[in-house]
């Protein structure tokens, strides 16, 4: 029944499992490649993420989630499915499933998600807010009456938490993630230089020279595009302060959100974060400055967890082993 057992972290970006006994077997972007005459699904993960920009218009990447909410339920189901039977857990082993879903999870997505499961083969279906499933996957004390704040960057989703005693006393979520940055990056490219690049461009472009803070000896990058008013190649060089301008805007609504979470933090367990520092997890904790920017607009440390990608899921994954105990103490939300 251990192997039956699963976690997992349905997020905007990436869909990470974790199967108990075993680990974390699975993190692959959240794409399913599909037939738009046939309906069929021709790939996933990977291999789909492969695809986003090189397909022939009848075959169509799609992301079924947006904004850490599910926007087509049918390919949800289907990608679930798939995932399962990726990790081995097909149609015949009907496993216990915990999900990880956004804290401003409305009661209608939350059923989506749950329905989205069952569907897909899943026994039962358990829900778990992501901050607190990155708490624990941060090795902190969720059951111990001290405050400990939580701040989750995930691809669609920005979540900040103060938690203590197993619940959660202030928080923000702002559908604000990764993908905003780099949709900055294509909009900056294509007001300043008149050039058009695609998604996986400008996250990779992100992940070279991007940042949220100055830092010493920052990089410049080559960019190739189509030039708009020609639709001929182009390449040009920008700088990482170029970057972290285009990107300002999302990034500063990641710092109001912390900021309002922890003025809606009692004063003693204020006292606690201020104490403790801040943790910082999800993809866009990778974001160059991120962890000092925040320290410099709250003067507040913040920690950058071990595994920030993995944080949320291998959080899930320890839940695993005291579901009853998590839903009794309110921990989980069904």
């Amino acid at each position: 029944m251990m192997s039956r057992d699963i976690a997992i972290d349905l997020g905007t970006a990436n869909t990470l499992v974790f199967v108990r006994g075993r680990g974390i077997v699975l993190n692959e972007p959240t794409v399913v490649a599909m037939n738009e005459r046939t309906g069929d699904v021709l790939a996933m993960g990977n291999e789909a993420w492969q695809m986003i920009g090189r397909t022939p218009g009848h075959v169509v990447a799609v992301r079924p989630l947006r904004n850490g909410a599910i926007t087509d339920f049918d390919v949800t189901e289907r990608l679930i499915k798939l995932v399962l039977n990726k990790v081995g857990l097909g149609r015949f082993m009907h496993p216990r499933a915990l999900i990880c879903v956004s804290s401003a999870i409305t009661t209608v997505e939350r059923r989506a998600v749950e329905e989205a499961a069952l569907s897909a083969g899943a026994r039962t279906v358990h829900l778990i807010e992501e901050p607190m499933a990155a708490a624990i996957g941060a090795g902190l004390a969720i059951d111990q009456p001290r405050g400990n704040c939580v701040i989750d960057i995930g691809g669609g989703t920005t979540e900040v938490a103060v938690v203590t005693m197993g619940g959660v006393v202030a928080a923000r979520a702002i559908r604000v993630g990764g993908f905003d940055l780099d949709d900055a990056v294509q909009r900056f490219l294509r007001r300043e230089y008149g050039m058009a690049v695609g998604e996986r461009t400008a996250e990779a472009i992100k992940k070279e020279i991007g940042s949220a803070f100055p830092t010493d000896d920052e990089p410049k990058a080559e960019v190739r595009g189509r030039e708009l008013a020609t639709g001929l190649p182009k390449t040009v060089t920008i700088s990482a302060e170029e970057m972290r301008s285009a990107c300002e805007e999302a990034v500063a609504q990641v710092s109001e959100a912390v900021r309002g979470a922890l003025a809606d933090t009692p004063p003693e367990l204020a006292h606690d974060v201020i104490e403790r520092g801040m943790y910082l997890t999800g993809g866009g904790g990778l974001l160059r400055g991120m962890d000092a920017r925040l320290t410099a607009e709250t003067t507040i440390p913040v920690h950058v967890t071990e595994n920030p990608l993995e944080t949320v899921c291998l959080g899930a994954g320890r839940a695993l082993g005291s579901l009853e105990k998590l839903r009794d103490h309110g921990v989980l939300l069904s």
